[in-house]
């Protein structure tokens, strides 16, 4: 009797494995499939809990160690277990301690010539393959030999013994040691001959299972590098392509295609990025570090998207696994406040960065206050030494030049009209270019004689008389003066034409691109054909960093010229594949050998109407919003002096995804990922830029500045930039102050002023994060203008921003990184003066600030995002990360201020592109050293953000399915300012006319919207429609469980004697040795291996199939 509590499951699972009697033990099999079968697989699982599994194998080898095996048993029983079996992760374990796998291996011998009972062998063997030791174990026994018996050329007849052969001969190789062996005895070639057969002959595309089958069974044989040699040695990546072609026309066939697709990217051979070193070609000396180039690289960095995101972990399943331990769970860590990290009397350097709280206005009446500063002079006349005019001073032929008259020192004011001729567009014969533009017009003038610079002057100024300067907030006179006085490693002396001329926003925005159905596989299979047909290719350079002038000019006069080598330029290599095909390579941040996503090029010499395609081949990231209709930026010379100066969103048959390429002499290696894209110039024979996203440079900041220093009026607005201190390269890190001028000099007017509390804001910490200098530069100009919201948030804060906190790495072209070759944003802790120095001032001029009591009320870092759309905030709150991290502190009794979601709340309403959602707020241990999380933690700021922008678009509100530009960014600025009304708001003096702008800012309620803090640092979008990866370890298992279900039933149907019927038939038929008469037989060596005698001493018929000697298949 059964123990009370026992569920009828468990008593019908004991009384199987105690019955003598077959018919008892038939019937407990029927009554079990048949209560499987009619519900989900809850049941089953429900059954595998139970012990199911092992109770089928204990029945399982009882039947089988039988002198005479009855079969009328066997059969149900390994039906029912091949059913569970699938579903039973443990199965293969399970099946080696009962024994039961050389058992089951055993009976498929004693079978090969009866079709039921040899696939019922194999749908057992094939699941217990699920676990690598049982399949290894099968392969130690010559399990392949036998099983590959089955397997025959192009039949009609007993498909279903040949497909579940090919499954179970799939399943074997999922062991690597099973699929080496199977290399070295020529599998490969039999399974792509016998893969050919079936697609020659499968004309009515009846056996497509078949076909995936063997696709599967090469899938698996190819995840050793041998294997993956094999392939490509006996023609496979010809015969896959040539078979995959074939297919395209046929949805049915898509599943092939798609599997032939992965497997041929898969068995690309790797190649080395042809370049000389992985390093970059910049370096620069550090202070306490060996020499760049002495073969140390700074290792891996943590490449994060903006402040937040895991971008650069390949392994994203780990990610998302492991993320919940990444947040700090300690309670007392999250709520203690670590001590300063430098002693208090350092900090008295840092009273001069607060001009506000000393100055008395003695001039406001009169409206002439102007108060002079050295730190000022630095910023704005720059570093007057002969180095920094040896540094900006070379001149080289072409594009828009730059340099010094001499290396003698001159007052600022002459320096800039000299300035304003070193970098300058101009026509090749001295003529304005505009009506006849030629891309030789910006390669050709050389500015070496005095009569040269007089000229290049002389042209600067026609240029503009014809054309004008229409870009608000924008000076190119301006701009070349700053640019001269801007260092650079390399030394520049040419300007790009857009910073020179200026960007406006487009008229209309740009919607986000459609992504053109399989576009991905056609660039894959244009990638192929380099392989299969290298006669084709021209692998020609014709841009070279390293090499100022590629032989590939010469040699092919009608090629596209590419040039990089200026102010925030990134592209090191350019190599013409076809003829209108292009490999680009980008060059790592200075002194490492990582970091590759931005990038920022001239490129000339194109015709018009004529698709051009473009590889960017040594990505990093393992995803990108280009596969999300995120398009790169374009700026065409010829269109902006015909008054359209605007970076566009261009290009068509956009895709990113992983190819096969490796570092240069390192096949093992990190994955490189191609973004490829196809433009259509409007002009022939334009200048033209292609860009990640829309350039700021710092010579474009430093303009700004000082245009919006002349445009505001001091009698109202205190505008002040100075210089927080000096980069590693020698070029000053600006901090601007802004806040209204007090009324008038009364004691209460100025101790309002010198009471209002700081906001911080700082930006461009990470230099390919372009984005972030467009927001910063919407918020500058929306505090200096002259609208009543701007006015009353100028009379309520004192506005400290630190706009480029890593102008070298802007200047440089770099995308992560500093000069120190490492990332600032995980600085914060404890930065270095000596290799951190803006993270160190930063930091050091917010703890005085906290010393002084006017800790800021808000703290912010603009960044960029490329793998998520919209805009949103991370901050930081203790309860949301110890609920999120399932801490046993008890949330419910932790007091918390709340304002840190006011801000959020008010963007919600107020920013069409901000989105409350993506926003979290959660403590990670993998970003304690970011700008958000120290002054969080180590200042007390509640509402310490991170403010994240989109590289792409938004995908809710107004601007849904809209690309972001400039426009966009710009106005994300100005809301973040209006914002911080809301926090002010009880205590404003409002006039009349601020009161009613304002009013519908400040319409808030106190309750929290519906959010949750989650894991916003993985990518917010559904998997990509095409692969981005290649399988490369591993296939995943081809076929669900009801697709095997429906194999053993069909099984379970026919009839033995259908079966015997057949049997002559098979035995006349030849087996996958292919002897056709018009064609050799499939040749595969000797399959003989050392296995134990119990495994040999098994009787195999085999006088009707397939037998493998003297390294032949025979029949």
């Amino acid at each position: 009797m059964a123990a009370p509590g026992t569920s009828g499951l468990e008593v019908l699972l004991s009384t199987l494995q105690d019955s003598v009697d077959s018919g008892n033990t038939l019937n407990i099999l029927n009554v079990l499939d048949e209560l499987l079968s009619a519900g989900t697989d809850r049941r089953i699982h429900y059954m595998i809990s139970k012990g199911g599994t092992e109770a089928l194998l204990r029945v399982l080898g009882k039947a089988a160690r039988t002198s005479s095996p009855n079969y009328a048993v066997l059969l149900p029983l390994l039906h029912l277990l091949a059913k569970v079996g699938h579903r039973d992760r443990k199965i293969g374990q399970k099946a080696e301690k009962a024994e039961a796998v050389l058992l089951t291996l055993d009976l498929l011998r004693q079978n090969l010539s009866r079709g039921r009972r040899a696939a019922a062998c194999l749908w057992v063997l094939r699941v217990f393959c699920s676990s690598v030791s049982t399949a290894t174990l099968i392969g130690k026994n010559r399990g392949l030999d036998v099983v590959f018996q089955l397997v025959s050329p192009h039949t009609t007849k007993h498909i279903r013994i040949v497909k579940a052969a090919i499954d179970t001969v799939a399943a074997i190789l999922h062991s690597k040691a099973n699929s080496r062996w199977a290399v070295s005895k020529g599998y490969v070639s039999c399974l792509l001959k016998l893969y050919e057969d079936w697609h020659r002959k499968d004309t009515e595309n009846a056996s497509i299972p078949v076909r995936r089958a063997l696709l599967h069974c090469l899938h698996h044989v190819t995840n050793t590098g041998a294997g993956r040699d094999a392939l490509v040695a006996e023609g496979g990546m010809g015969l896959l392509f040539h078979t995959t072609q074939a297919c395209l026309g046929s949805k049915s066939l898509e599943s092939l295609v798609e599997s032939a697709v992965q497997l041929m990217r898969k068995c690309y051979p790797k190649c080395p990025i042809p370049l000389t070193s992985d390093q970059s070609v910049y370096s620069f000396p550090l202070p306490g570090r060996p020499t760049p180039g002495s073969g140390t690289d700074p290792g891996p960095q943590d490449d994060s998207c903006g402040d937040e995101s895991n971008d650069d972990t390949k392994n994203n399943d780990a990610d998302h696994r492991e993320y919940d331990d990444d947040l700090e769970t300690d309670l007392e860590k999250l709520r203690s406040r670590p001590e300063p990290d430098r002693p208090l009397e350092q900090l008295g350097q840092y009273v001069r960065l607060c001009p506000e709280l000393h100055h008395d206005f003695p001039d406001l009446d009169s409206g002439s206050e102007v108060e002079d500063s050295s730190d000022e002079e630095v910023l704005l006349n720059g570093d007057s030494n002969a180095d920094g005019r040896k540094r900006s001073g070379r001149i080289s032929e072409g594009h828009w030049k730059a340099r010094g008259s001499s290396s003698q020192s001159s007052p600022p004011d002459k320096q800039a009209s000299r300035g304003e001729a070193k970098k300058a567009p101009v026509h090749g014969r001295g003529a304005p270019a505009g009506n006849h533009l030629k891309a030789g017009d910006f390669h050709s003038h050389c500015l070496g004689t005095a009569t040269g610079k007089q000229d290049s002057l002389s042209m600067v100024d026609r240029l503009l008389e014809k054309h004008g300067a229409c870009i608000p907030n924008h000076d190119p006179r301006e701009y070349t003066a700053a640019a001269s006085r801007t260092k650079s490693i390399a030394g520049y002396s040419i300007l790009a034409f857009p910073d020179f001329w200026g960007h406006l926003p487009p008229c209309n925005q740009e919607r986000m691109a459609p992504r053109k159905p399989n576009v991905q596989r056609q660039k894959v299979f244009e990638d192929i054909q380099r392989l299969l047909c290298p006669e084709d290719i021209i692998d020609q350079v014709v841009f070279d960093l390293e090499d100022p002038s590629p032989p590939g000019h010469l040699e092919h006069p009608d090629s596209l010229r590419f040039y990089s080598k200026f102010e925030s330029g990134n592209l090191r290599k350019a190599v013409r594949v076809r003829s209108h095909e292009y490999d680009l390579i980008l060059n790592p941040d200075v002194n490492c050998s990582q970091h590759l996503q931005w990038f920022y090029f001239e490129v000339s010499g194109m015709q018009a109407n004529v698709p051009y395609r473009f590889n960017i081949i040594n990505c990093e990231k393992a995803n990108s919003q280009f596969n999300y209709g995120m398009q790169p930026v374009l700026y065409s010379v010829r269109e902006a002096l015909q008054g359209r100066a605007h970076w566009v969103r261009v290009g068509s048959e956009i895709c990113y995804y992983r190819n096969h390429f490796c570092p240069s002499g390192c096949q093992k290696g990190p994955s490189y990922y191609t973004l490829t894209f196809t433009v259509t110039f409007r002009h022939s024979d334009d200048v033209c830029y292609l860009a990640y996203h829309y350039p700021y440079t710092y010579s474009a900041l430093q303009t700004h500045l000082r245009v919006l220093e002349r445009s505001v009026d001091p009698r109202k607005i205190f505008f002040r930039q100075q210089s927080l201190c000096s980069t590693l390269g020698g070029n000053p890190c600006p901090l601007v102050t802004i806040t209204a001028c007090p009324p008038s000099r009364s004691w209460s007017h100025l101790y309002q002023l010198r009471n209002r509390p700081y906001v911080v804001l700082t930006a461009r910490v990470h230099p390919g994060e372009s984005n972030a200098s467009w927001v910063i530069k919407g918020t500058l100009e929306f505090l200096c203008s002259s609208d009543p919201v701007a006015e009353g948030l100028r009379e309520a804060y004192i506005f400290k921003i630190v706009p480029m906190l890593n102008p070298d790495g802007v200047i440089n072209g770099t995308h992560r990184c500093s000069l120190n070759g490492e990332d600032l944003n995980r600085q914060w802790m404890k930065p270095d003066e000596g290799l951190s120095p803006t993270i160190y001032h930063t930091k050091g001029f917010l703890y005085y600030l906290s010393s002084i009591g006017r800790t800021p009320l808000v703290f912010c870092d603009y960044h960029g995002h490329s793998r998520k759309k919209n805009v949103f905030l991370y901050g930081c709150s203790v309860k949301e990360t110890l609920w999120q991290s399932g801490s046993s502190v008890n949330t419910a009794t932790l007091k918390e201020d709340p304002g840190y979601r006011t801000i959020p709340k008010t963007l919600d309403r107020i920013a069409p592109a901000f989105s409350f959602n993506s926003c979290s707020y959660l403590v990670e241990k993998s970003r304690e050293a970011t700008a958000r999380v120290v002054v969080w933690r180590e200042l007390g700021v509640l509402r310490s953000y991170t403010m994240e922008s989109t590289y792409n678009g938004c995908d809710q509100g107004i601007y849904k399915g809209l690309q972001t530009g400039t426009r966009e960014l710009e106005e994300m600025g100005l809301k973040f300012c209006q914002s911080l009304l809301s926090l002010r708001r009880n205590t404003l003096l409002y006039s009349r006319k601020f009161f009613n702008h304002a009013s519908a800012l400040l319409d808030l309620d106190d309750s929290l919207l519906d959010h949750k803090s989650h894991n916003s640092f993985e990518d917010d979008e559904p998997p990509c429609v095409e692969e981005i990866e290649y399988l490369s370890d591993s296939c995943q298992e081809h076929g669900s469980g009801e697709e095997l279900d429906a194999e053993v039933n069909d099984n379970v149907s026919s009839s033995e004697e259908e079966e015997e019927g057949g049997e002559e038939e098979r035995r006349e038929e030849p087996r996958n040795g292919l002897p056709q008469p018009d064609r050799k037989p499939c040749l595969i060596p000797c399959l003989t291996r050392e296995a134990p005698p119990e495994a040999l001493n098994a009787k195999r018929d085999i006088h009707n199939s397939i037998g493998i000697a003297n390294g032949a298949i025979l029949s």
